[in-house]
């Protein structure tokens, strides 16, 4: 059964939504209008161009690529695709090319890179118990994306230098000279991680975009539990270090969702059949 058919947005979320101010909207304004800023349609610096900021998410992504390879599991593989496309659906932004992918390592983490890449590894997936908590981490990443996050964190990153060579070798045709600049700057902001002030915000716009699409909107917060718990498990160790402290964001969400979502959760999603039987031949859940 298609996707959509199966996460249908809940009746009951339209008056959470309008009680967020999320009522006549547009769909793109959801991060903007819990964080009382404007339009987000391009949140980042006007400074690069969407050519540019797709250069920036090719090379990222290639980066995380090469450091564990995609799962090969065609199945797995198209199932992830139709979770994060229709929790894309949920945030307006139509304009961005969505590329959604699990990669190969014993490591609990996800990523996203500009231009809308967004990865999870193979190790939280081991280790998850429903497909809520998977979108839960899905639009956490895809509010990294929409809010511009990475794109910003790159601007910043040797207070601009590495971006500004890498635009001069593009302009001279110096293809790989380019894609060298791009891939340090990357490595650095993924070692380093994001503001921390960014991981809560997509805490936050993630919630709220899982349960547009249908889900438990407790989902992240039970996969940031889990974190918690496992604090010096083997595999938390993580391909790269680039979230706060799982028990400061529960903290902070915990605080910002209150008792607005309650309702929401006995009537979300909390699994579907193709996620249970798409990971039951991954190995088993190490808690």
């Amino acid at each position: 059964m298609n996707i959509t058919q199966n996460l249908r947005p809940l009746a009951s979320a339209l008056a959470l939504f309008a009680a967020l101010g999320l009522s006549g909207c547009k769909t793109m304004d959801i991060g903007a209008v819990i964080e009382h800023g404007g339009n987000i349609l391009r949140a980042h610096s006007k400074t690069v161009s969407p050519q540019e900021e797709q250069q920036m998410g090719d090379e990222s992504a290639a980066l995380l690529l090469g450091a564990a390879p995609l799962v090969k599991n065609p199945g797995l593989q198209r199932h992830v695709n139709q979770v994060g496309q229709w929790l894309a659906q949920q945030t307006g932004r139509s304009d961005i090319k969505w590329r959604f992918g699990v990669i190969d390592t014993d490591n609990v983490n996800a990523f996203a890179a500009p231009a809308g890449y967004v990865f999870v590894t193979r190790g939280l997936l081991e280790r998850l118990d429903n497909e809520a908590e998977l979108a839960g981490v899905m639009a956490h990443e895809i509010s990294h994306v929409i809010m511009g996050h990475y794109v910003e964190t790159m601007l910043k990153q040797d207070q601009g230098r590495a971006w500004s060579e890498a635009a001069n070798a593009a302009a001279a045709n110096r293809g790989a000279d380019a894609a060298k600049y791009i891939i340090n700057t990357a490595r650095g902001v993924y070692s380093a991680g994001l503001d921390k002030s960014d991981e809560y915000q997509a805490d936050r716009m993630g919630v709220v975009i899982a349960a547009r699409a249908g889900y438990d909107p407790f989902g992240l917060p039970r996969v940031l539990q889990m974190y918690a718990a496992s604090s010096g498990q083997s595999g938390f160790d993580l391909l790269f270090s680039t979230h706060p402290a799982a028990d400061d964001r529960l903290d902070k969400l915990a605080s910002a969702m209150g008792d607005k979502f309650d309702a929401l959760e006995s009537k979300g999603i909390k699994n579907t059949a193709a996620f249970s039987r798409l990971t039951a031949n991954l190995s088993p859940k190490r808690r």
